[in-house]
């Protein structure tokens, strides 16, 4: 049990990190990424050019960050059931079905640039085609595994708040990144707002993990 949580808190440090890297990656090299008013042309020329980064950034931002919350989800369900067992249960389910969703974003976003970039030499048009699907096909897991995440962090808080696992402060700050999400998702004019579950996770995760290195359930 205790190893359990010692492995929890450092893969909440490490996901934490992962969206670290991965939004100071974007704001430094790779923004164009995500900016929908850029040229098809201009975007695969970006793309060629910045292949590997492009890679890392994806892989670091699904694939580690998934592989963290497999040991996270587990984790934080023992800390959170002696006092809350069927709260904690059903956010351990959210939190599975988010990690899924996670692998899912990252296979499917790394293959298919490869996919792209193979088919950009040989039919441009066609490979236009093929980013409009990709780009709809990601748009709607990376807005699932984020509604699933928004439930997971704020069933969890809630959770904490009833067993007081974690500083009063800390389960509250994870409701409202919770509710956050869960707004800007299911309120597509509000997706602004969504991107306050992104930004918050990062807190949350290192608050979260701090407290399971630092303290017994």
């Amino acid at each position: 049990m205790r190893n359990l949580q010692k492995a929890g808190g450092i893969a909440a440090l490490v996901a934490a990190g992962t969206y670290l890297f991965a939004l100071g990656l974007a704001a430094i090299v790779l923004g164009p990424m995500a900016d929908p008013g850029l040229a098809y042309r201009d975007y695969m020329s970006f793309l060629g050019t910045h292949k590997s980064l492009v890679f890392v950034w994806h892989a670091v931002m699904y694939l580690v960050n998934g592989i963290c919350l497999v040991v996270l989800v587990p984790a934080l369900y023992e800390r959170l059931k002696p006092a809350a067992p069927r709260l904690a249960r059903i956010a351990a389910s959210f939190g599975f079905l988010w990690t899924g969703f996670v692998f899912l974003s990252g296979v499917i976003t790394n293959q298919g640039t490869e996919a792209l970039l193979a088919l950009h030499g040989r039919d441009p048009a066609a490979a236009e085609a093929l980013k409009t699907a990709l780009d709809t096909v990601t748009l709607g897991i990376d807005s699932s595994d984020r509604l699933l995440g928004s439930l997971w962090v704020g069933l969890s808080s809630l959770a904490a708040v009833k067993g007081e696992a974690f500083p009063r402060p800390l389960a509250i700050f994870g409701m409202l990144i919770g509710a956050a999400g869960l707004v800007g998702t299911a309120i597509p004019a509000a997706v602004a707002v969504a991107y306050a579950f992104g930004v918050g996770a990062i807190f949350w995760w290192a608050g979260v993990g701090i407290r399971m290195l630092r303290t017994r359930p």
